[in-house]
């Protein structure tokens, strides 16, 4: 395991501007480590959920203008993509690392998970550790924390998974930077494992 930590350099990425730059400083600083963990990972992702797990390092490959405020590497039972599976992420915006369980709105069965995550609703709400969080949208850093949401506030969010198009559901943990950059390699790891298991059950519904 070549994984040496994050640094500030790498969340430090996020403030270059201009594609072209961003993209280079990315590639060469936070990609390697994606990587490292994506090979890591794969794994014991594996052979906790029962099924071939192949990590995917974000390409970011459709941007043409704008930079990439986030990056990851998100880990599906699919070698040649992860959009439209339930599946694991671990990545950076400037302001934290996430690591997360995500359907996102690519999935085509969204309706099928939502239902199972509803019939699951007492249990889920019982069992998913009280300062992780939940968010319905990939695309932006915040979320909101699991002890601050109702029942039925968690319920809203599950049938909002079965109708509307563009509905996410995702839930994790988020390590502050200044945490993130302070811990050492084997102290993230550790910690992204024990996220891992605690998110399976969410995974062995979907």
């Amino acid at each position: 395991m070549s994984f040496t930590g994050f640094t500030n350099k790498d969340f430090d990425v996020f403030k270059i501007d201009g594609l072209d730059d961003r993209m280079e400083a990315l590639k060469s600083t936070i990609r390697p480590k994606l990587e490292e963990l994506g090979t890591h990972f794969a794994p014991s992702l594996s052979a906790l959920s029962g099924n071939e797990m192949f990590p995917h390092v974000a390409k970011h490959a459709r941007r043409t203008k704008n930079p990439p405020n986030d990056t990851w590497v998100a880990f599906a039972s699919n070698a040649r993509g992860y959009k439209m599976l339930p599946h694991f992420q671990i990545g950076l915006w400037e302001t934290h690392v996430f690591i997360w369980f995500a359907v996102i709105y690519e999935a085509p069965n969204k309706e099928e998970f939502g239902k199972a995550f509803v019939d699951s609703l007492d249990k889920l709400y019982k069992q998913i550790p009280k300062n992780y969080l939940w968010s319905g949208d990939h695309t932006k850093p915040s979320a909101v924390p699991h002890n601050k949401l109702s029942k039925d506030e968690l319920k809203s969010m599950f049938v909002r998974l079965q109708t509307v198009k563009k509905a996410e559901i995702l839930c994790g943990f988020h390590i502050p930077r200044e945490e993130a950059v302070s811990m050492s390699p084997d102290q993230f790891i550790e910690k992204a494992e024990s996220v891992f298991k605690n998110l399976l059950p969410l995974y062995k519904m979907a």
